[in-house]
């Protein structure tokens, strides 16, 4: 091998080795991004917030990149007594990010730790600020106005209700979320995060005193349901009592336009009978007792009288006639 060949396998090698270094000197942020370089595991200079190329040294250094944008925090629903110690079950939320990456890397290293920490700072300030504030102060506004609709619908409810519905919320659900958020932001800055927003996503009656309420519900609308059938039933008893009292009205006024009619028939028939035995009553009587032996003298009759019966008398009579005939 001459002295070209070595000079330029050098050169080579040379090359090489500068790529390499030039390569581990060159970082790249994303617009999301920023950094802390390290050396040793010690920080080195200020966080690099800005994005584009950046430089480092080779080898010793490294860069510990960290999330620019607005990171959510999502809390486990907690069960916390009011202050009037009803327990209810509260689910909250907040939206937080990296205000100062050296500060977060050296107090919580990543976003696992600050989640970690971000659990036990909010969920002990939700927990104070719950606890000591009445239930009606955390479901209501302070701008909430009780309207004539709201007032009717709730008359009706348990002892109590009207009282509640209609007692003074002085803080109110924006200024309770309001106090939680500035308590809670005040211990960030130390952990190089900076608190966006928090707020309260659901509040829930715990599970055995939320089947209280259903019950208490149900038992007012059955409630309800007994006051309506029973004025109901009042209401029918009332209808079927005036029906009846109508119906006897119709049928008494009935029963006496009949028996009118009744006595002028039978009074006519009278007068019927009065003119037609007025004209002939030896023709009358005979026709009276002619229609009463098919009444009383049947195919299965037995009548014992005597030969000079009254009742026999046209028979005879019939009989002498039919002998003179002969």
């Amino acid at each position: 091998m001459n002295i070209r060949q070595i000079f330029s396998l050098g050169l080579l090698i040379l090359l090489v080795a500068a790529t390499i270094c030039l390569k581990g000197s060159i970082y790249i942020l994303d617009e999301v991004e920023q950094a802390v370089v390290v050396q040793l595991g010690a920080p080195v200079g200020e966080p690099v917030t800005s994005p584009g190329m950046h430089f480092k040294l080779p080898f010793i250094q490294e860069v510990r990149r960290f999330d620019k944008r607005v990171i959510s925090w999502d809390g486990d629903p907690n069960q916390i007594p009011t202050r009037g110690e009803q327990f209810i079950s509260v689910d909250t939320t907040a939206r937080w990010r990296i205000a100062d990456p050296l500060v977060f890397m050296q107090r919580v290293q990543n976003e696992r730790g600050a989640t970690m920490r971000l659990n036990d700072i909010l969920d002990s300030v939700v927990r104070d600020k719950i606890s000591a504030t009445d239930l009606v102060e955390i479901v209501r506004s302070k701008d909430w106005k009780i309207s004539e609709e709201d007032l009717a619908r709730v008359q009706t409810s348990g002892e109590g209700d009207e009282e509640i519905l209609l007692q003074e919320v002085k803080t109110g659900r924006q200024e309770l979320v309001q106090s939680i958020f500035d308590q809670a932001a005040s211990q960030m800055p130390q952990l190089g995060i900076e608190l966006v927003d928090i707020r309260i996503k659901r509040i829930d009656y715990v599970e055995d005193v939320e089947q209280r309420v259903f019950d208490r519900m149900i038992a007012e609308r059955q409630r309800i349901a007994e006051q309506f059938r029973s004025e109901g039933q009042g209401r029918a008893a009332e209808i079927d009592g005036d029906t009846k009292q109508s119906l006897a009205e119709i049928q008494s006024e009935a029963n006496r336009k009949a028996e009118i009619i009744r006595g002028g028939a039978d009074a006519e028939a009278s007068r019927i009978y009065s003119e037609a035995f007025g004209v002939n009553p030896e023709f009358y009587a005979f026709l009276r007792t002619l229609e009463s032996y098919p009444k009383t003298v049947g195919e299965s009759s037995t009548l014992i009288l005597g030969t000079n019966s009254e009742y026999f008398r046209y028979l005879r009579n019939v009989s002498a006639q039919k002998e003179l005939s002969d």
